[in-house]
């Protein structure tokens, strides 16, 4: 490991969400004066809790990326949190049939669907996972770990890969793909759940978001502790390294002269000077002028694209009826119905899908008599929210009478305290009219319209799941990686040019410091 960097540049962090903390961890690192200023109580952003129950990401995926993180400090992930693999990666349940569980491993999975739907099934499956397997590992590296991707870059890795061409399904929704890939419409429901991780509908969003299925065959992990942990556990260790976690502290205002960034303003008057600005929010405040007029030119886009969809939230304690659960449950509705249609309208669903993380199970360990519990249900978000009220008894009429059906019910069942609406998101999240993902992912080019980490403000980089790669907790950690290696790179180049003009000319080195060449935060 090589000794880190010691800078002079003072980085200002807006937002301790894990895209924040995951761009803070390498920069304190390398010797970077770093501040993380955070609205909340405690740093986690959306991976929080209420009433002690995780209220926000379940699902931790893609572990080399939280590895990496970890390493590139200097550190091994498993001496800071607790890990349990899954060997259930989700049960999901239908009225009239299920549960049917898949798992980590492909062919038993393949099993698993042959005895729930047939033989054809379960060939079926093999063809679209194995496909799935080839968009991840085609698009990983070009797109995802990619820091700003552009549609001449990926196409020309397409053409290199043809083979790509006929998995993307280009032209086709994902909703299309899986109506042509599987038979049994129980299982074309099941893999069109995976467009909702990015906050949208199968109906809408494009035929390669299927490969969103291998990023979780690859293996689930559950945190002990919940979620919530590992951002703690990333704080503390920002901390221990020397960067500083002011929490209940809000910015009211970015400052800027000369073109670029020189500090911010609180809520409280104060004034803190920064070289560098890490905006880890939704970059929708930023257009929408929500910390002030000079940074309403950034991230543009987000106030023309759609949002993408919000959710109702439970999160409580209760002693569940006698069902088989394990840690990630998926109770589905109707078959020939669509509740993405009701979300299109503006509507929440009136029979809903609703995911159920029952978060003291797959931890390896005797059950409590009241267990933790979290429930979602995708919602429209506030922009294109109907004139339809959404209140504790229509959020509770649409979730728990669905679920006694099925015959899981809770006693007690939660009050008002433990649910979290869109309009409650868009308070905790402002600029985000309550939607949980950002920009919506419908459309062939989504994914290549969110703003990259570097803006049109010199010194202003934005990080977070409204940010590229996207939503989820392992994109937006890389996301926050990406805001690091920007960060060096230019800081870089301002001491190389400097270095040069001391030397004595004005060479082009001094003025060209875009060339410069960037050494990799993994270097």
């Amino acid at each position: 490991m090589k000794k880190p960097r010691h800078c002079s540049g003072r980085v200002i962090v807006i937002g301790g969400g894990i895209g924040g903390l995951a761009t803070a961890l390498p920069l304190v690192h390398r010797g970077f004066d770093v501040t993380i200023l955070e609205q909340q109580a405690v740093p986690g952003g959306k991976m929080r809790q209420v009433n002690g129950v995780d209220a926000g990401p379940t699902v931790l995926t893609m572990l080399d990326v939280f590895q990496d993180l970890f390493a590139d400090a200097g550190e091994s992930l498993t001496d800071h949190v607790h890990l349990v693999p899954q060997e259930i990666l989700a049960r999901h349940w239908w009225q009239d049939s299920g549960p049917l569980d898949l798992f980590p491993d492909q062919e038993r999975s393949a099993d698993a669907i042959g005895e729930f739907a047939g033989t054809a099934a379960k060939t079926e499956f093999l063809t679209f996972s194995k496909r799935a397997a080839r968009l991840f590992d085609g698009f990983s590296e070009p797109m995802m770990r990619q820091a700003e991707p552009s549609l001449t870059a990926l196409t020309s890795h397409v053409m290199r890969h043809p083979a790509l061409i006929r998995d993307m399904g280009l032209g086709q929704t994902l909703k299309r793909l899986l109506t042509r890939s599987f038979t049994d419409p129980r299982l074309r429901q099941l893999f069109g759940r995976y467009a909702t991780y990015v906050g949208g509908s199968p109906d809408r969003s494009p035929a390669l978001l299927s490969l969103i299925w291998e990023a979780e065959a690859r293996g689930v992990w559950c945190v002990k502790g919940g979620m919530s942990a590992l951002a703690k556990a990333i704080a503390l260790l920002i901390e221990a390294k020397g960067g500083v976690i002011r929490t209940q502290t809000k910015v009211e205002k970015i400052n800027t002269a000369l073109g670029g960034v020189s500090g911010v303003r609180l809520a409280s008057g104060e004034a803190l000077y920064a070289d560098q600005i890490v905006f880890n929010g939704d970059p929708r405040a930023l257009a929408l002028g929500l910390l002030g007029d000079t940074t309403n030119q950034v991230a543009t886009i987000t106030t023309k694209r759609a949002r993408s969809h919000s959710a109702n939230v439970w999160s409580f304690s209760a002693t569940p009826s006698d069902l088989p659960l394990v840690h990630h449950n998926v109770f589905f509705c109707d078959p020939s119905k669509n509740e993405f249609a009701d979300i299109e309208r503006g509507f929440i669903p009136s029979d809903p899908t609703l995911y159920v993380c029952a978060e003291d199970r797959g931890q390896g360990m005797d059950l409590p008599k009241t267990e933790r519990f979290e429930i979602i249900m995708n919602t429209p978000p506030l922009s294109q929210r109907a004139a339809q009220p959404e209140d504790y008894e229509i959020c509770q009429t649409r979730t728990f009478p669905v679920l006694r059906r099925f015959g899981l019910s809770f006693s007690p069942e939660p009050g008002p305290d433990g649910l979290t609406t869109a309009k409650n998101f868009d308070a905790l999240f402002p600029g985000s009219a309550g939607s949980l993902y950002g920009q919506t992912p419908h459309g062939m080019t989504a994914g290549l319209e969110r703003p990259t980490a570097r803006t049109k403000i010199k010194g202003l980089y934005l990080a977070g799941g409204g940010a590229h790669p996207g939503a989820g907790v392992p994109m937006a950690a890389l996301s926050g990686k990406h805001a690091a290696e920007a960060i060096v790179m230019d800081r870089t180049s301002i001491s190389r040019s400097r270095r040069t003009v001391t030397r004595g000319g004005t060479s082009m080195a001094s003025v060209q410091t875009e060339n410069v060449p960037y050494r990799s935060l993994d270097s």
